[in-house]
C-alpha cells in the first residue's frame, strides 16, 4: 500500500472507530443493560449479568476496532478468588479487563454509575459494589458489603487503586480501600498492567483510535506476607509490579 493510501486509511479508521464505537457505547449499553435488568434474576446472583458484561465488552471492542492481547505470568485458577488491581487511563480498560479476567469477577464502581437509569439498576442487581468516596461512613459500609459479597458469592473483585483515570503516564497515588479489602478477605492480589488504552481513547476524549491493548496479569501476591501493619509496603509492592507490567506491554 502506498504512503498516500496508508495516510488516508488511518484517519478513516479513526472516523469509523469513533462513530461506530461511540454508537455502540450508547445503543449497545442501553440494550444490554436492559437485557441484564430483565433477566438478571436468572441463576445465582450476578452470573447472568457477568455474562452480559462480557458480551457487551466484546461488542465495544469489536465495533471500535480494538484488539486485546492478554498475557499471564502464571496460570490463574478460574475457580479461585483474587483481588485484581489494575491501572486506569481509559474507558477501554473496563472492556479489556472484562473480556480477559479469569472466572467470575465483580468490580468496585463509583457511585455516579449507579445513578444512571437502567445501567445503575443492572449493576446493583449484579452484585457490583458502589463506592462513595465523599462519604467515609458509606465507603466503609461499601467495603464491608464487598467482603460479604466475596464470601457469599465466591467471586473475585476488580479494583482500580488509583480511584480514577489518570491523564498522564504516571500512576496516581493509590487509595488504601482495595488493599484493606484484600487484607480483610485474605485474598491474594493480582497486579494487572494495561498498556495502550490511553492511545485508543484518553480521558475526556470522544475520539476512538482503533489499535491494540495489552493486558498483562502478574503473579498473585499473598497479603499474608504483609498484614495490616505492613500495609504501606504492600501498596508499594503492588504499585511497582503494576509499573513493571505496564512497561512490558508498552512499545
Amino acid at each position: 500500500m502506498s504512503e498516500s493510501k496508508t495516510g488516508l486509511f488511518l484517519p478513516l479508521r479513526v472516523v469509523f472507530g469513533t462513530l461506530i464505537g461511540n454508537g455502540f457505547l450508547i445503543v449497545g449499553t442501553l440494550f444490554w443493560a436492559t437485557v441484564a435488568l430483565l433477566f438478571g434474576w436468572i441463576g445465582p446472583r450476578g452470573r447472568f449479568i457477568s455474562w452480559v458484561a462480557r458480551v457487551w465488552s466484546r461488542g465495544v471492542l469489536f465495533f471500535s476496532g480494538v484488539r486485546v492481547m492478554p498475557a499471564f505470568e502464571t496460570p490463574l485458577d478460574r475457580e479461585g478468588q483474587y483481588v485484581f488491581m489494575a491501572n486506569h487511563r481509559s474507558l477501554f480498560d473496563i472492556p479489556a479487563l472484562l473480556t480477559t479476567l479469569p472466572g467470575e469477577t465483580r468490580f468496585l464502581a463509583k457511585k455516579s454509575l449507579f445513578q444512571i437509569p437502567i445501567l445503575g439498576w443492572a449493576l446493583e442487581m449484579g452484585g457490583f459494589v458502589t463506592i462513595d468516596r465523599k462519604d467515609l461512613g458509606t465507603a466503609r459500609d461499601s467495603f464491608s458489603d464487598a467482603v460479604a459479597e466475596l464470601e457469599n458469592a465466591g467471586v473475585s473483585v476488580l479494583v482500580f487503586p488509583e480511584g480514577t483515570r489518570s491523564q498522564s503516564e504516571d500512576l496516581l497515588p493509590f487509595k488504601r480501600g482495595g488493599f484493606l479489602l484484600a487484607l480483610k478477605s485474605g485474598l491474594a492480589i493480582v497486579p494487572v498492567g494495561i498498556a495502550g488504552s490511553a492511545r485508543v481513547q484518553p480521558k475526556k476524549s470522544f475520539v476512538i483510535r482503533p489499535g491494540v491493548l495489552r493486558v498483562n496479569y502478574g503473579s498473585p501476591l499473598s497479603v499474608q506476607d504483609f498484614g495490616v501493619s505492613r500495609k504501606r509496603e504492600l501498596i508499594r509492592a503492588v504499585r511497582e509490579r503494576i509499573e513493571q507490567l505496564i512497561a512490558k506491554g508498552s512499545p
